[in-house]
């Protein structure tokens, strides 16, 4: 793709549909826990908070990559390292079809965490390099939707897939389809370069470490962390569970169904996201506060299914589903904030914060869940009161330190330090440029 401006199908075909595909299939993995755990409660005989520490595990490693990602994605281009990195989670998958013990699936979980660790980042790399700033929320957006219809697909397909397939066996096929995505990347994604290639790895680093610093970084991540914890973790793991001991849908089919309800609700969030930051911003509502508005009612929705269980179950999971899914435009946001050939490492830095606090917190819950004695369906609600709370607890903090911070974007400061002249401009740029 040289020459002439790639047209809409080039983009979509050569660009988006690649990297969606391999986001479809992170969130089959995030999610398919939920639904198999009782099968591991029978085979393996796993606790709530094995399970917990199972499929956060996933996310630790996933997290803890993160900034050595973010360098590989602005230095080597989005194509080379995802593809490689999809390669490890189908070894992954396979290991876990194999695996007989918790420490097993654990480690095939690790892997699998490590293979998609760069399936939002990559893309966001991918989507700055071809699009322009403006349609960066909007493409993120419909990217994220292609997550949703993970999430869908690791809802009901996955317990009608048990039917016919072992949970072993479902591992072994979703291997099979991780290599096929790989090979559709390797071969169809073009590549090009960034300013970002240029200069030597602990260079690369070093901006990583000015992300890692900045303020503005650090007014929006504890709201977008906090709020993505309570999300993911309640979406890939929780919600099974607290259907049957706090909604008392004993029947599985029928937690099927809720969940994939939610799913749908949160893919319809994701795909709506963009377009409404759109519309909202042409009324004179910028992307920061649409993005903090809908957070707060996503945290009164948290609270509803801790305290008010009972009133309405499903269609608080509806709401928890589409509500949830739109602060994700804090991403390109923050995205925007900092120099462009920053993009990778912006973006890898907030997954670091988000998903170490998620493999925390998800553990956390399956321990305070095992607080409290087993029910003859499962598990105590007190515990989920408990754990739903603490979660809400935390967007409440998220919202006041953004309210309270007055941190601006750094590139902002910079456009600023610019125009004021060349003193003011060799002291802002003394901290980020000295990295370039």
């Amino acid at each position: 793709m040289t020459g002439n401006a790639p047209t809409f199908a080039t983009l979509l075909l050569r660009v988006f549909l690649p990297f969606a595909l391999a986001y479809f299939l992170s969130y089959i993995f995030r999610g398919v826990n939920a639904v198999i755990f009782p099968y591991l409660e029978r085979d393996i005989g796993i606790t709530a908070a094995d399970l917990g520490l199972l499929t956060s595990a996933f996310f630790l490693f996933f997290a803890g990559c993160q900034p050595v990602l973010g360098v590989m994605l602005d230095r080597y281009g989005p194509r080379k390292v995802q593809t490689a990195l999809l390669a490890m989670a189908a070894l992954g998958s396979a290991l876990f079809g194999f695996a007989f013990s918790l420490g097993e699936l654990v480690v095939a979980r690790v892997l699998i965490g490590l293979g998609f660790a760069g399936g939002l980042m990559a893309a966001i790399k991918a989507i700055t390099l071809w699009y322009p700033p403006e349609r960066w929320g909007l493409i993120t957006g419909f990217h994220m939707m292609a997550g949703g219809l993970g999430s869908m697909a690791a809802t009901l397909p996955v317990q009608w897939s048990l039917s016919v397939l072992s949970w072993q066996g479902l591992f072994f096929w979703l291997a099979g389809f991780c290599l096929v995505v790989a090979a559709i990347l390797f071969t169809v994604v073009p590549e090009r370069g960034t300013p970002a290639a240029q200069g030597t790895l602990r260079e690369q680093f070093r901006i990583t470490g000015i992300v890692l610093t900045d303020g503005f970084f650090w007014r929006i991540q504890p709201l977008l962390t906090f709020q993505q914890v309570a999300f993911i973790a309640s979406i890939t793991l929780w919600i099974g569970p607290w259907l049957r001991d706090v909604g008392g849908f004993a029947d599985k089919e029928v937690r099927a169904d809720i969940q994939l309800y939610t799913t749908a609700s949160m893919t319809l969030g994701f795909a709506l996201s963009g377009v409404l930051t759109g519309a909202f911003r042409r009324i004179g509502i910028s992307d920061f506060a649409s993005s903090t508005l809908v957070s707060a009612l996503f945290a009164l929705v948290c609270a509803w299914l801790a305290f008010l269980p009972s009133f309405e179950p499903v269609l608080a999971w509806l709401l928890f589903g589409f509500l949830g899914a739109y602060p994700i435009q804090y991403m390109p946001l923050l995205a925007r904030s900092f120099p462009a050939h920053y993009a990778g490492r912006v973006s890898t830095s907030s997954n670091l914060v988000v998903f170490t606090m998620i493999f925390a917190l998800q553990w956390a819950i399956g321990k305070i869940v095992d607080q409290w004695p087993r029910t003859a369906a499962g598990y105590s609600p007190d515990g989920y009161t408990w754990s739903f709370g603490a979660l809400f607890i935390l967007q409440v903090a998220g919202l006041l330190w953004l309210f309270l911070s007055r941190a601006r974007p750094l590139a902002e400061t910079l456009a600023r330090a610019d125009e004021a002249g060349p003193q003011p401009r060799q002291a802002a740029a003394s901290r980020p440029q000295a990295a370039d």
